[in-house]
C-alpha cells in the first residue's frame, strides 16, 4: 500500500522550531519530487516546499524562503521540513506529498500521494 505519514506537528510560540517527518511506504523517492504543503483555515494547501528527485534541488515558497529546510534520506524513505524562527503566519495543517513524474514544483495538481497531515501552531 503506498501511503505517506506525517509526524512532528505541534504548538510553539513565534520565533520557535519544529521538524516535520513525513515517512513513506509503498513506493521508492526515485523519479518523484516530494513536497510539503500547508492548509491555512478556509484556504487550499499551498505549496510549502519540494525536493527533486533527480538532482536534490529545492523549491521554497517566498515566505519560508531562509527559514524553512527541506530534506530526504532515501535509505530510511523518510523526508523533512526543519522550520526555523516560526511565525503565526506559518499556522495551519501541514501535508506532504508526492508527485508522480519529478516535476520539481509547488503545484498541487501535480502530487498524487498525500499524507493525512499534521497541526502546526504558531502563537505570538
Amino acid at each position: 500500500e503506498v501511503q505517506l505519514v506525517e509526524s512532528g506537528g505541534g504548538s510553539v510560540q513565534a520565533g520557535g522550531s519544529l521538524r516535520l517527518s513525513c515517512a513513506a511506504s509503498g513506493f521508492s523517492f526515485d523519479g518523484r519530487t516530494l513536497a510539503w504543503f500547508r492548509q491555512a483555515p478556509g484556504d487550499i494547501p499551498l505549496g510549502v516546499s519540494c525536493i527533486r528527485s533527480f538532482d536534490g534541488g529545492t523549491l521554497y515558497l517566498n515566505s519560508v524562503e531562509g527559514r524553512f529546510t527541506i530534506s530526504k534520506d532515501n535509505d530510511k524513505n523518510i523526508f523533512y521540513l526543519q522550520m526555523n524562527d516560526l511565525k503565526p503566519e506559518d499556522t495551519g495543517i501541514y501535508f506532504c506529498a508526492a508527485d508522480s513524474g519529478d516535476y520539481g514544483s509547488l503545484h498541487r495538481g501535480e502530487y498524487d500521494t498525500w499524507g493525512q497531515g499534521t497541526q502546526v501552531t504558531v502563537s505570538s
